[in-house]
């Protein structure tokens, strides 16, 4: 098949009439189109679902498109309860795909997993509640349990479900961040000493050139778009360097410009567009680097290394042992297009480097971050007005859910605090991410797994073998508005607790409840949902864990009920523990909030020398682990690279759609985008149905059939694909160093016509 028309332009009036048609889906368009009016606004309104982007003062409308469809799809009249479970057993569930499933409605009421029966059940809340109590209290150690959290869950909920997993006796803290980002925390944390971006959103009102690094904010983030178009306008010189060539790093029309609305006009957001070879950016950065040192040597702030700067010597000796043959094979970029970027970088005195899971789901993600962080050191461009380090965040609270204390390794600083504050003992060692989560549940190490949001099941690698993992749980409790994978993967017993979803109103004794938020240039700010709960029986997250938390703990320095009647005593504990939110609830009443103290940004450097650290890496050898290239010699059949992606229509594991239009995809997923040269060489057709087969040195086949061939724009070699579908093809043993996030850019497959698949 050939593509479809795609679009020329994102957003625009198409991204309106698609935000209307899931408005209008959702059977509550009155209710929705109010929530529009009220989301990421100042004050009374409610952080959107979605992404981590920050709030704009300007504008009456502060969504997008894929924000809107988070809010229908959260705030829907569709429900499911023990009726609807009466009807499907879980084996029957199974075969749904994960669109269906979550498009079903939201959860109304408690369910508890019959295996007699093979259905879910209604069970009242207090007896939930006492199993789960009762199944930890049983446990030998408290080792033995997973306390695994989504980026949506709020700073407050956050803040009780890491004190409840610790004064039970662990760190035991998989998250989703584990799969994303945890690249850019240890080596942000490692060099400069702090796991967060260093800028602020008005700081892109002030570059001279933004480089973004693998991703795609169209789809992903789309309100970044807005910034980067008012920087475009201004004069600002944005670098793109993506894989894939993406609509919107190209052209943007603003739905908020009734010109750019109403006719073809759009804005021109890239000044240039690089499309380096995955896994090519480190040797990409490397070669601006060079480039700057040879022809551009005044553009070097040596003022600024020799006071805030260390290893500038290894570094220098590593970018001189550096060929250029090594760049421009690795990259797949000419040296003169790298001489181009270095130019731009040259010219411009304030310059963002941006990125995303581009670039943190390789083996060597940590070093690539590293590399960003040295040019950013030997041109000064920290610590300064428009110019600094900008990881953009997904869920719209995962870095927060880290500030609150969600960490598998603790600074003994922290446990500490609560320790004292608490006045009890708590656990210094490390606990479990998702890699070592999945391997002890598989082991039968850990015994029980309570998942605080998110889909596990989707977003976790190597889908079988996760599958297995959570099938080994003697209890697993699913905390959720809808339903999805995770909640059909059960070993001996499961729990679905239904909780309230950002939109909705939290009323408790002392009235109706906010909850707070940070986004990705830490700044935390109040969410408050103004839609009525017409569910049967739910009740909102920081509910849920409390009521756990006081039937599990005895003796508990913590009055955990008390805690459910004003979010205001929460707030109260975490500034007397938590760095940084002295006053919290004063602070709040500020409007858009208030930003978190970021010490790289003040130019003070937390790490072991108190300097900002060069990181004299050398570029990886290959983007695969050295264990698998004698599988991959063996191969008869060319090898690519693949990158798991999104389509348009889906945020992170949770689908909306199956159309992808920036991309001309329209009415289906199981796609691989391949060069045509490829594809030649191959022998097959656009439309062929193919199977993809990713090569590892443990004699598993992980092979996924009946993916169709799309010609794309993509660097020859490479080759890309929707997730979940394709995380069967990610070995759960291929993670980044030092960060364990899966390996989900950079996997070696195989393609193949399919035998079994005919085209339908």
């Amino acid at each position: 098949m050939s593509l479809k028309k795609a679009s020329t332009k994102a957003g625009g009036m198409p991204s309106v009439q698609s935000t209307l048609k899931h408005v209008l889906q959702s059977h509550k368009a009155g209710a929705n189109i109010k929530n529009l009016l009220n989301v990421n606004q100042q004050s009374k309104g409610f952080d959107c679902p979605g992404c981590a982007w920050g709030d704009s003062k300007e504008g009456v409308f502060q969504f997008c498109e894929n924000g809107a469809k988070a809010i229908a799809w959260e705030s829907t009249n569709k429900q499911i309860g023990a009726d609807f479970f009466a009807q499907y057993s879980v084996t029957q569930l199974m075969k749904q795909s994960d669109y269906w499933l979550e498009y079903q409605g939201r959860i109304e009421e408690p369910l508890r997993y019959n295996p007699q029966t093979d259905h879910y059940e209604a069970i009242p809340w207090q007896q939930a509640y006492q199993i789960i109590a009762q199944k930890l209290n049983s446990l030998e150690n408290p080792n033995q349990a997973e306390f695994y959290t989504s980026g949506r869950a709020s700073n407050e909920v956050s803040y009780l479900y890491q004190l409840f997993g610790r004064l039970y006796g662990t760190n035991n803290f998989p998250d989703c961040s584990n799969m994303c980002h945890e690249a850019s925390g240890v080596a942000l944390n490692e060099v400069i000493g702090v796991g967060k971006g260093t800028v602020i959103l008005d700081d892109f009102d002030h570059a001279d050139a933004i480089l973004v690094f693998g991703q795609n904010p169209g789809t992903n983030h789309p309100r970044m778009m807005n910034t980067l178009r008012k920087a475009a306008k201004r004069g600002c010189k944005i670098l793109s360097f993506n894989n894939l060539k993406e609509v919107a790093l190209k052209k943007f029309a603003s739905p908020q410009d009734p010109i750019e609305l109403l006719t073809s006009k759009a804005t021109t957001i890239s000044h240039a567009y690089f499309t380096p070879r995955l896994g090519g950016d480190m040797a990409v950065i490397r070669g601006i680097v060079k480039c700057l040192l040879t022809d551009f040597p005044d553009r070097i702030d040596h003022q600024f290394i020799k006071q805030h700067t260390a290893n500038l010597t290894d570094y220098l000796n590593a970018v001189k042992q550096t060929t250029w043959s090594q760049i421009t094979e690795q990259s797949g970029l000419a040296q003169t297009e790298i001489a181009q970027a270095a130019k731009t970088i040259a010219e411009a005195p304030n310059v963002i480097c941006t990125w995303a899971m581009g670039i943190t789901q390789h083996k060597h993600s940590v070093d690539t971050i590293k590399e960003i962080v040295n040019l950013q050191l030997l041109t000064g461009n920290i610590g300064k007005k428009g110019a600094g380090l900008c990881p953009v965040r997904g869920h719209s609270n995962v870095q927060g859910n880290r500030t609150m204390g969600i960490n598998e390794k603790p600074t003994a600083e922290f446990i500490t605090t609560l320790a004292n504050f608490y006045n009890v003992e708590l656990p210094y060692t490390a606990g479990h991410n998702v890699h070592y989560a999945l391997k002890s549940l598989t082991e039968k190490n850990s015994k029980m797994l309570i998942c605080l949001g998110g889909n596990i099941a989707a977003a976790a690698p190597d889908t079988q073998y996760t599958y297995q993992a959570l099938q080994q749980s003697e209890l697993s409790i699913q905390i959720s508005t809808k339903l999805n994978r995770s909640h059909l993967q059960i070993g001996q017993a499961a729990l679905i607790l239904p909780c309230l979803g950002r939109t909705e109103q939290d009323k408790q004794k002392s009235g109706l409840q906010h909850i707070t938020v940070e986004d990705t240039f830490s700044m935390v700010h109040a969410s408050q949902g103004n839609t009525p709960v017409t569910l049967k029986d739910v009740q909102s997250e920081v509910s849920i864990i409390a009521h756990i938390a006081h039937a599990t703990l005895q003796n508990s320095p913590v009055d955990w009920l008390s805690l459910t009647n004003n979010y205001d005593d929460i707030r109260e504990l975490i500034a007397k523990t938590i760095k940084g939110f002295t006053n919290f609830n004063q602070r709040l009443n500020a409007p858009g909030g208030f930003h978190l103290t970021n010490s790289a940004h003040q130019l003070q450097w937390q790490t072991v020398n108190n300097k900002a650290n060069f990181s004299a890496s050398q570029l990886p050898a290959s983007i695969f682990p050295n264990q698998i290239h004698t599988q991959i010699d063996k191969q008869t059949l060319p090898v690519l690279t693949l990158q798991t992606l999104r389509s348009h229509d889906q945020y992170n594991t949770t689908i909306y759609g199956m159309d992808d239009r920036y991309r001309g995809i329209f009415n289906k997923r199981n796609i691989v985008l391949i060069n045509q040269k490829d594809a030649k060489k191959l022998k097959v057709k656009a439309g062929d149905l193919v199977s993809l087969t990713s090569i590892w040195s443990d004699n598993i086949t992980r092979k996924v059939d009946g993916f169709e061939i799309v010609f794309y724009d993509i660097p020859r070699g490479n080759a890309a694909a929707y997730y979940p579908e394709t995380n069967p093809l990610i070995p759960i043993d291929s993670f980044g160093d030092d960060s364990y996030t899966p390996t989900s850019k950079s996997i070696a497959i195989v393609i193949e016509k399919s035998v079994n698949h005919i085209k339908t």
